[in-house]
């Protein structure tokens, strides 16, 4: 259910609309591209995360292919990315709450949100489940029940409808506006289906890790890829792809169509859980990653202690205080500040599937150049799906130097990369002088041995 969930938010209800409107009815072949793209990168992470389990995921496997910089930067780089994903969608779910409550201050509403999910991450790691479970059912279910009554209305059964694909050929046609925003659509699609990562750094907490990763992958791959294509498919059967709002849900579209009663109450509510399960799951991972550099020395180690039930408290609190300044800088700097952690945050998740990408490569090459015994949940048609895979997200972050808004998304990416980097340098070099000072060598070899990673545990195991 985290892995379905995680990828359904807002991106789904209403960036779809974005989408359809830039490509047409070739928005469905769009879905089709960036699923396959997304569900070939959860099964190279799948073969890391089966083989080791670590809380750490991807940064972990990071570190150990490339080096303490790649483990460093990748677990700073999702903080970075998920942090901006909590005050984002605290402001958003504020905003969705003003349908029905009024006369109180949007930002009292967004505080009120983080601090109730901040209590369910604190409880447990159980809590935190059995919220995101229901989180992602109510997801599941909405949109199962909008491709079945969609389904419907396509093929006569509703009141009052007949058979009619015509909105497919007509207004321009499959692709009104070329073949080629169809693969530029997949820098906007990626974004909105982002998430499903995280199964890997929840599943390190499970009884048994690597069933539920080769599950959570395998709903990643068949399910997500449904959810997407099926609605997007029903959406421009029903409706004419050029007649959707700017900023509003294609989802509405459809259900006014079908003449659903309380039809935008419900919607609202649908939004509203979409945004609060993306809130929930950034904040648990945001604070795992940070549990994973205090491990590694790499932030304050008070980071990773953790009270009786396994949580590192002091970790979600700090995530905590993070979102409640993101809200401050969406409250007085909505246009300037807000909106540069926004952009930055666009490209993130690329340079972060780009890591896993190498990561796994190198790891898989290491195994067998080693006679590693063989893997339980190996990549297909390695190594060249390994490589077009890589090789795809490389011709996408270059694509988006085509765009005037993509183009400053990537830069103020590289740009916070750049800064990572650059701390990471001043930490190798302090550690190293302070070494000299105190006749000692072994902090600078441990920075300086790249590819040597140390093993970080599980915050439900480290009490």
């Amino acid at each position: 259910m985290l892995a379905i969930g995680g990828t359904m938010g807002a991106g789904l209800f209403i960036g779809s609309g974005a989408l359809i409107t830039q490509t047409g009815p070739l928005a469905v072949a769009t879905y089709a591209v960036t699923g396959v793209l997304i569900m070939l990168v959860m099964r190279m992470l799948g073969e890391m995360a089966v083989a080791n389990p670590r809380t750490g995921s991807f940064t972990d496997y990071a570190r150990d292919a490339l080096g303490n910089w790649a483990g460093f930067s990748s677990a700073w780089l999702y903080w970075y990315y998920q942090m901006v994903v909590v005050g984002f969608e605290a402001v958003v779910g504020a905003q969705l709450l003003q349908r029905w409550i009024h006369g109180v201050p949007n930002w009292i509403m967004s505080v009120i949100l983080l601090l109730i999910l901040t209590v369910v991450n604190l409880v447990s790691v159980g809590n935190f489940g059995r919220f995101e479970y229901w989180f992602s059912g109510i997801k599941v279910a909405a949109v199962t029940l909008f491709v079945v009554l969609a389904t419907c209305f396509v093929l006569g059964l509703w009141p009052g409808a007949t058979i009619d694909f015509s909105n497919l050929t007509d207004h321009g046609g499959l692709a009104p506006n070329g073949v080629l925003p169809m693969f530029s659509g997949v820098v906007v699609v990626i974004f909105s289906m982002v998430g499903a990562e995280v199964v890997t750094v929840a599943a390190a907490e499970s009884a048994e890790p690597g069933l539920a990763i080769k599950r959570a992958v395998n709903a990643v791959v068949y399910r997500v890829l449904f959810f997407f294509v099926a609605s997007s498919f029903l959406i421009v059967t029903i409706v004419p792809w050029n007649s959707i709002p700017a900023g509003t849900s294609p989802f509405l579209n459809v259900l006014q169509v079908l003449n659903i009663p309380g039809v935008a109450d419900i919607l609202n509510l649908v939004i509203l859980v979409a945004v609060l399960s993306c809130l929930n799951v950034s904040l648990y991972s945001s604070s795992r990653m940070l549990f994973t550099l205090a491990a590694n020395g790499d932030c304050p180690a008070w980071m990773s202690r953790t009270n009786h039930r396994g949580v590192p408290v002091l970790g979600v609190l700090s995530c905590t205080v993070i979102g409640y300044a993101c809200i401050a800088v969406g409250y007085f700097f909505p246009d300037t500040v807000f909106l540069f952690l926004i952009n930055a945050s666009g490209a993130m998740i690329l340079f972060v599937y780009l890591m896993i990408c190498v990561s796994q490569i190198v790891l898989r090459r290491r195994n067998e150049a080693n006679n590693g015994a063989r893997f339980q949940f190996a990549m297909w048609c390695f190594p060249y799906l390994s490589i077009a895979v890589t090789a795809a997200i490389v011709l996408i972050l270059l694509s988006m130097l085509r765009d005037a808004t993509s183009r400053v998304s990537l830069i103020q990416g590289l740009v916070v990369w750049a800064i990572v980097l650059i701390a990471f340098a001043a930490k190798t070099l302090r550690r190293r002088y302070s070494a000299a000072d105190d006749g000692s060598v072994s902090d600078a070899a441990a920075d300086d041995d790249l590819s040597a990673a140390p093993s970080v545990p599980h915050p439900s195991n480290s009490a």
